[in-house]
């Protein structure tokens, strides 16, 4: 029988509320743009200020959930989320909103370390993960259809992540406070295999870097490039982010199957693919095509790396420390596409970033292939080949039973020392060892 799971809801609202501001990244830079006295670069500028919060909080975080708790952390993230981009809502001056988007980064950076921290503590870190992304995809769709018939200025996507924010606020009362006391030299503990982790992070950084670079300008492409009104844009991201959630329900149906290497690395190769259809677009069937696309693979990849991260190691260390990383890729995006588009123009950028991702797949699917042979849940089994029937590591308190048994699972070798005395040897061996009769 397989042991029953049930979602996290309060740890996917979590994650739906750290994660939703680079999901509205496009329509708030686009706002920013549009509503204040800035320039498209500017506006980038600040989007990747508000995502260069975000990561520091990662990194500064990393390691504290568990000393501090994830309740309290979680509760300090969602009050600056709501307070900062709340700010940033109201204000007209640029510095203020300047200042409020970092707060708010902030907030969502720390509201994004908890979840990752507590999801490579799940049972099954990939079905939270992917519940997650199905949630925050579906909010984020529901934004952009919306912002558009609300009226102009750039207030309006903060305070969608604002509200957001107090909404999940109830729901904090259910995540773990803070750990008892452990011995020291638990929390010195070494971070396990760090050079798979280093090697997926610094790719890591690369690919959210190339994703970014294209979503923070895909407005701009479908207003200018495309010549869409933003009404039809925002229909575009809409649909597009309604396909992420076939691509996040087809990542969960297809789990292990494939292994990690194959929808990490052939999944990037098509994502390439689509920035660049997506770039050269001039109409819109053109743009809708290659952001639909995008949209819907985006998720399945995304899906299978943070599984990949979480594997590292079950105290979700690196699942934190990947994502602070892919965050810093994430916050330079939207100012390196807003500087390429201006320079080169949409398509040639579309092509730079496509080669750079076809470039860190490969070490990605390294880290995948690499990592593929190791048991990551209690209980899994090796099939031939030496993969196991494990999608992602779980807490090492895991009950076995998570996925179906299909062979005796491996045990760990036991020396069990013996009272009775040895046999005398009977026979003596010549210099060639073969025995004497």
């Amino acid at each position: 029988m397989f042991a029953p799971r049930t979602t996290p809801w309060p740890l996917v609202a979590l994650f739906t509320a750290g994660y939703l501001a680079p999901y509205l990244l496009p329509t708030t830079v686009g706002r920013l743009d549009s509503g204040l006295p800035l320039s498209v670069t500017q506006a980038g500028a600040v989007g990747s200020a508000l995502l260069l919060s975000s990561a520091t909080a990662g990194f500064a975080l990393a390691s504290r959930v568990e000393r501090i708790g994830a309740r309290t952390l979680a509760r300090l993230g969602l009050a600056l989320a709501l307070l900062g981009y709340g700010a940033a809502a109201l204000a007209t001056a640029v510095p203020a909103v300047v200042a409020g988007a970092m707060v708010g980064g902030f907030g969502s950076g720390t509201a994004t370390t908890v979840a990752a921290t507590l999801i490579a503590a799940q049972r099954d870190p990939h079905r939270a993960s992917t519940a997650g992304l199905l949630s925050v995809s579906a909010l984020a769709g529901a934004v952009y259809l919306t912002v558009p018939h609300l009226g102009p200025g750039h207030g309006l996507p903060l305070a969608a992540i604002a509200l957001t924010a107090l909404a999940v606020w109830p729901l904090t009362g259910r995540l773990p406070a803070a750990a008892p006391a452990a011995p020291a030299r638990h929390h010195k503990a070494r971070l396990p295999h760090a050079r798979s982790g280093l090697v997926l992070a610094a790719a890591m950084l690369c690919w959210s870097l190339a994703q970014n670079s294209l979503w923070g300008v895909s407005g701009q492409i479908g207003l200018t490039q495309a010549g869409l009104g933003e009404a039809t844009v925002g229909a575009v991201f809409a649909v597009a982010l309604v396909a992420g959630l076939t691509g996040v329900l087809a990542a969960g149906a297809l789990g292990a199957r494939l292994g990690r290497a194959v929808p990490i690395g052939a999944g990037t190769v098509l994502i390439a693919g689509c920035v660049v259809l997506s770039a050269s677009a001039t109409g819109l069937t053109s743009f809708a095509a290659g952001e639909i696309a995008w949209n819907t693979l985006y998720p399945v990849v995304l899906s299978y790396l943070i599984g990949l991260a979480a594997s590292l190691d079950p105290r979700g260390r690196w699942a934190v420390l990947v994502g602070s990383a892919s965050s810093l890729g994430t916050a330079a995006g939207p100012l390196t596409g807003s500087v390429l588009s201006a320079q080169a123009g949409f398509p040639v950028m579309g092509t730079i970033l496509a080669a750079g991702l076809l470039v860190v797949a490969l070490p990605m699917t390294a880290v995948a292939l690499h990592t593929g042979g190791r048991p990551l849940l209690p209980g899994a089994i090796r099939r031939r080949g030496g993969h196991p029937a494990a999608l992602v590591a779980a807490a090492p308190a895991t009950p076995t039973g998570a996925v179906p048994e299909i062979g005796a699972p491996e045990q760990p070798v036991v020396e069990i020392p013996v009272d009775t005395p040895a046999v005398p040897a009977q026979r003596d061996y010549d210099k060639a060892g073969s025995e004497v009769f």
